[in-house]
């Protein structure tokens, strides 16, 4: 017996116990948990009418009476799509509506967390961050101290939606009120304070900060947590990490972070990212391997930094799981002092 006829005997069942049976209630009862089966199965209401129509032939019901009265069976099974579709509907409205607000809430971030890309004689800036959906977890900023010192920072909210769009407002307010004065450990800190008072308690932050002196040509660096940055030594054609201890913000209260400097020779490169670059799905759902970032950089190493993140971030969506996607941001300074 296939499972269709399964449904019709079932249905056949409820006719007879209606019509002819004693057990009413069992029969309004059975309409119920077929319902139930024919919508899982995508069964249309015209299909229930044509099946309820052909048993009562089946089952020679020609009484107007008893035709009559088996419509209390059909329309007992309809009400259960009704139910269904004005589910569906409200549904609908609600997504509309939710739709509605992300898009708002998306707009205000594009305005807010938006950063200025500073132009330099002694250096140049490419940066990318791209949205999985409409809002972004990742953000990034950049702070010019007018006196030969550049801060730049690229976080990563481990949360989504409207929230995180929240979270990274109050951290870009709170790395642009005080900013311009202090070193990434000292940054980190403050921001930390922020992310904990302020933010929902299961939403935390991970990020990079950076202070690039090119006076000196020394990069001053700290972490919450976040994917160790890169730097690429254009004589060697060398890539190495660059990272430091420290807990992600929002953890604990009054946490410290370690500071570590560097010393950037001329045409290296500092690449940050989220990870939506070195986790990213490939299309038969596996991880791609970091090293072929690395080789898409020394493909274009001699190009404009902005020009590269494009050509990095092309490649990857050529790459990319469409199913799988993550929000994704890449940041690279390059030094061009001589």
């Amino acid at each position: 017996m296939t499972y269709i006829d399964d449904l019709v005997n079932k249905y056949r069942e409820m006719l007879n116990l209606y019509l002819y049976g004693e057990d009413i209630d069992k029969a309004f009862d059975l309409c119920h948990s077929f319902s139930e089966e024919v919508i899982e199965m995508d069964t249309s209401p015209e299909e229930v009418v044509s099946l309820h129509i052909d048993l009562l032939e089946d089952m020679k019901v020609e009484d107007g009476e008893l035709v009559k009265k088996s419509l209390d069976i059909l329309q007992e099974v309809i009400i259960t799509f009704g139910f269904t579709y004005r589910d569906y509907k409200s549904m609908m409205n609600k997504l509309k509506i939710h739709d509605k607000e992300m898009d708002v809430a998306s707009s205000l971030q594009e305005t807010m967390l938006k950063a200025e890309i500073p132009t330099f004689e002694t250096m140049e800036i490419g940066a990318i961050s791209v949205p999985a959906r409409k809002v972004s977890g990742d953000y990034f900023n950049i702070i010019d101290h007018n006196d030969g010192m550049l801060s730049f920072a690229v976080a990563d909210v481990i949360g989504k939606g409207i929230p995180a769009a929240i979270a990274m407002t109050m951290i870009k307010f709170g790395m642009d009120s005080y900013g311009y004065s202090q070193l990434p450990s000292d940054s980190l800190k403050k921001l930390n304070r922020v992310v904990e008072k302020n933010v929902n308690q299961n939403m935390f932050v991970t990020m990079f900060y950076g202070l690039y002196d090119h006076n000196t040509n020394l990069l001053y660096y700290s972490s919450a947590g976040h994917e160790p940055a890169l730097l690429y030594r254009y004589e060697t054609d060398e890539f190495e990490e660059i990272d430091a201890k420290g807990i992600v913000l929002g953890v604990k209260d009054h946490a410290r972070y370690e500071q570590k400097e560097i010393e950037i020779g001329n045409n290296d490169m500092i690449i940050v990212f989220t990870d939506g670059v070195t986790e990213l799905r490939k299309h038969d759902d596996t991880f791609i391997d970091f090293e072929d970032v690395k080789d898409m950089i020394r493909e274009v190493r001699d190009h404009h930094p902005q020009d590269i993140v494009q050509y990095i971030y092309e490649s990857l969506m050529r790459m990319q799981n469409p199913h799988k996607k993550d929000d994704l941001t890449l940041f690279i300074l390059k030094n061009n002092k001589e």
